[in-house]
């Protein structure tokens, strides 16, 4: 069971990075480029978005190789907690000003991420 649970995960994760890379990265670059930012300010936004799209693949990756060799299982706390701190964060900014951060995927996504990965391994 642990394998499937673990997988899914992987599966979400991938899944968001891909989206988010190129999908969310495309809507993301248009906005930001059409900005009156400077462009060294639009440059580290482009970073920052990208880190996060890395993050999902490190993840995705992480829960696959766990999943196939349960001596790595302390690999996944990191990944448990990344995931689960940055769905926190998400519904915390949604509920002080930034609502629309809610109408994104992006904390139940981690979320399910952290809450499967958890369920791997527990």
């Amino acid at each position: 069971m642990a394998f499937w649970y673990l997988n899914a995960a992987a599966f979400i994760a991938a899944v968001g990075a891909v989206f988010h890379g190129y999908v969310g990265g495309r809507i993301y670059m248009g906005h930001i480029n059409g900005s009156d930012l400077e462009d060294l300010t639009k440059s580290l936004s482009v970073v920052s978005w990208q880190v996060f799209t890395i993050w999902l693949g490190v993840s995705a990756g992480v829960l696959v190789c766990v999943s196939l060799d349960a001596s790595l299982g302390l690999m996944v706390y990191p990944i448990i907690a990344v995931n689960a701190l940055c769905a926190l964060l998400f519904v915390f900014l949604g509920f002080t000003g930034h609502g629309q951060l809610l109408k994104l995927p992006g904390a139940y996504l981690t979320g399910a991420t952290a809450g499967l990965a958890y369920l791997g391994v527990g």
